[in-house]
Order: structure tokens, then sequence, then C-alpha cells
């Protein structure tokens, strides 16, 4: 099949660049836009959080099934690339709009635009994750092509951290609700610039043993039957509750307990950099050390750093950067090593089942970050508003508490729990080299070009 161009590298790249404009806002801000800016309970946001994520989980298992059942001259899962831009853009604004209603008609309106948003970025989000299956067998490629796309997630996520702020106080002038809609309406702008360059640069080369279409009844019964992806399922939740809780509680933190709302953008920037650095080592670790065995070594790393970060004093903000942003390095590498296994276990239901759905096993490991997601924002708004979370007030020492253990000890306990997961995956390098080989010899190659 032989190896993917650095241009091809580059181009899927891009699509996680535009992704997150969307999805790092969502994770840095869209809790303390709720609270803050819209004027919702913090209850009520994390109940919102939870239900619609809910409901976000039927589409993103419908929506691999329609991807891996489409058939066009230019492949399954590059179209989807072009057709989801204008939806996506749409939502984006219409989420950050903030109507003038009383509380209960700006509940209904944020459940609709948020159910909009979520379903928007489903269509053009599954399609671009399923294309790590298809553009090659290769598993060291695919191991650099989720570096490359995760390099270029951080990049979007480092961007939108450190300008987020500076844009809606530009942009708004004054008006902070008017800066959020302008704000992700330039975010859309550029989402469907890099979307569509994505689209031109990359092509679709495996293609299934089988062409035979199956019921979508199968591709879920050949999941629940794929005790790798179980694994990295469930894996993947609980390392998105460690990211998202410490990512959504950042803004918090700093606003409220260090009481430097000005550095929330630098901070959360230092963040995302550390990301980026983590995942773009990820292919020369792999070269020393197993991805299981590399995923252990760091999730633990992060379970002591994150503890440790109890005991930071307010008032010591280096050692804060210093550790998030190591913190930060040993998460990067996460989602390259956890999407290229994702492809394998793909891979692995195809050779034991002779039926790929590629699509189905991305959507399905989508919906399992956008819970972990949801699971986290929702434990950060009922914690707080137990504790009595008053939006641009002082916070209570309750609150306060509240704010510094969703920050550290809670994230903490969800990182450990990850590395008992890790333990029982099994699908090593030996093997998937096999199963590949196996597979190389049973199916043709045909790639789908512009």
């Amino acid at each position: 099949m032989g190896k993917l161009r650095f241009t091809e590298k580059i181009g899927y790249a891009l699509g996680d660049v535009a992704s997150n404009f969307y999805w790092r806002v969502f994770d840095l801000f869209l809790l303390i836009f709720y609270t803050d800016v819209f004027g919702l309970p913090a209850a009520a946001v994390g109940t919102m959080m939870l239900v619609t994520r809910i409901i976000d989980a039927v589409s993103d298992p419908m929506m691999g099934a329609v991807a891996d059942r489409t058939k066009t001259r230019l492949g399954k899962f590059r179209p989807y690339l072009l057709w989801g831009i204008v939806p996506l853009a749409a939502a984006g604004v219409l989420t950050f709009t903030v109507p003038d209603v009383d509380t209960g008609g700006k509940l209904i309106w944020a459940y609709a635009t948020y159910i909009f948003m979520m379903l928007a970025y489903t269509f053009i989000n599954v399609p671009y994750g399923a294309l790590i299956g298809v553009v090659t067998r290769d598993s060291k490629d695919r191991t650099a092509l989720t570096s490359f796309r995760f390099i270029g997630a951080f990049t979007g996520g480092s961007l939108v951290a450190y300008f987020t702020p500076k844009l809606v106080l530009w942009l708004g002038q004054g008006n902070e609700a008017l800066g959020w809609q302008l704000a992700m309406g330039l975010y859309g702008a550029l989402a469907a610039l890099l979307f569509t360059l994505t689209f031109f640069a990359t092509r679709e080369r495996v293609v299934p043993v089988s062409s035979e279409p199956t019921p979508v009844w199968q591709d879920i019964r050949d999941l629940t039957r794929n005790k790798p992806w179980l694994i990295l399922f469930s894996l993947a939740l609980v390392i998105m509750m460690t990211i998202s809780l410490r990512a959504s509680t950042g803004t918090f933190y700093f606003k409220y307990y260090v009481e430097r709302p000005d550095l929330i953008g630098s901070f959360s920037m230092t963040y995302m950099l550390a990301l980026m650095v983590g995942a773009a080592s990820t292919p020369v670790l792999t070269k020393f050390l197993g991805k299981k065995q590399l995923l252990l070594m760091l999730m633990s790393l992060v379970t002591v750093l994150s503890a440790v970060y109890f005991f930071v004093p307010k008032d010591q903000i280096v050692l804060m950067y210093v550790l998030q942003a190591a913190i930060g390095v040993c998460l990067g590498p996460k989602s390259p090593l956890v999407f290229s296994m994702y492809a394998d276990t793909a891979d692995y239901s195809e050779w034991k089942t002779g039926r790929r759905a590629t699509a189905m096993v991305f959507s399905a490991a989508a919906f399992s970050q956008k819970l972990g997601g949801a699971l986290a924002g929702a434990l950060i708004g009922w914690l707080l508003g137990a504790l009595g979370y008053a939006a641009n007030e002082v916070q209570s020492d309750a609150s306060a508490m509240g704010i510094v253990l969703l920050m550290t000890l809670i994230p903490a306990f969800f990182a450990g729990l990850s590395v008992a997961l890790i333990q029982f995956y099994r699908l090593d390098e030996a093997t998937i080299e096999t199963l590949n080989r196996e597979l190389e010899e049973r199916a043709p190659e045909k790639e789908f070009g512009v």
C-alpha cells in the first residue's frame, strides 16, 4: 500500500484544527458561558450537558452506520467534510446566541441549539475520524497519522484557548454575548476552509474484504463481541472525564480561586501546547514502548501529578503552570494512541467476522469521548450547584474547595481508574501485524481520489 505522504498527513491534521474550533470551545468555555454569560443555574447546566449527550449517543452510531453505507465516487467518508460545513457553522453561532427571554425560555433555547450543535458536529466529525481506518492499513502509519491529527487538534485548541477570551472582548466591544456570537461566526468560516483542504488532501484506500451490505444490528452486534474495542470504549470514557474535568474547571479555578481571570487564556494555551508536544512525541515513544505500556505509564503519571496539584498554594502561579504543562505532556499521546488502537480494533473485527464497519467503530468511540465529557460537565455543574456556586460573585469556602477538588483529586481518581482498565487490553503489536498481513492477502486495494 505504501507509506502515507507528508502532505496527506498535514492535510488530514487540518480537519482536527477545524474540529477544535468547536470541541475546545465546549471543553474550556461552554460551562462558564452558560453560567456567567447565558445566565443559567450551574446545576441546570450540568443536567443539560448529560441529557444532550445521551441524545447524542443515538446519533453517533446512526451516523456511523450511514457513513459505512455511503457510496460515492469520492469515497465513503470524504464527502461529508463538504456536506457538513454549513450546518456546523450555523449551529456554532446559534449555540452561542443569548435570546432575550426568561430563564425557562433560555433553558429551552440552550437545549435545542446545543442538541443541534452536537448533531452537526457528529455529521462531519464521525466520517472525519473514520478516515483513519481507510487511508492505510499500516499500524505505524496510523499512529503517525493520529499524531499529526492531534497535533492539529492541539494547535487548534491552543489558538482557541488563547484567543477566544480576547476575541470575545474585541468583537463584543463591551457586549460579551455579542462577542461570543461573532467569535463563533469567525470560527465557522475558518473551519469551512480547513475541512475543504482536508477533503482535497486525503484519499480512501482500504476496501473491505466483503462488499456485501450488512444490517445495522449486525454492526452493533460485532462491536459488542469485540473485546478490545469494549475495553477501549471504557478507557476513553474515563480518560475523557479526567481531561474534561481539568479543562472545564480551569476557567473557574483561575477566575474564582486564584482570582486571576486575566491568566485564563495563557494557562489554557500552556496546557494545549503541552498536549501538542506530547502528541508530537508519540511516534518516537512508540519505537521504545508498545501502545499499551506507554499509555499505562503516562496515565500513572497523570494520576500522581493531578493529586500533587491539590497541595499547590493559590499564590504559586508558576508551579501551577509547570504542573499543568507536565500533565499536558503526559496526556498528549493519549489521543493518538487510543484512536490508532481503535483502528486496530476495526481490523480485528474484520479479521474475526469478515465484515468491516470502520465508521461504526469510530462513531461509537466518539460517543465514548462525548459521554466522558458530558459526565464531567454534569459532575461539575451538580457539585458546584450543591456547594452554592454563584456566578460572577466571590465564592463561599465550600464552593471554592469544590472548584479545587474538580481540578485536582477528582481527576486524579479517574486517571487512576484508567490505569486499572488498561491492564485488560490484549491486542498487542505482534497480533495486529499478523492479522493485517492476512487481511492484505484477502482484500483488493482501491483509491478514491478527487
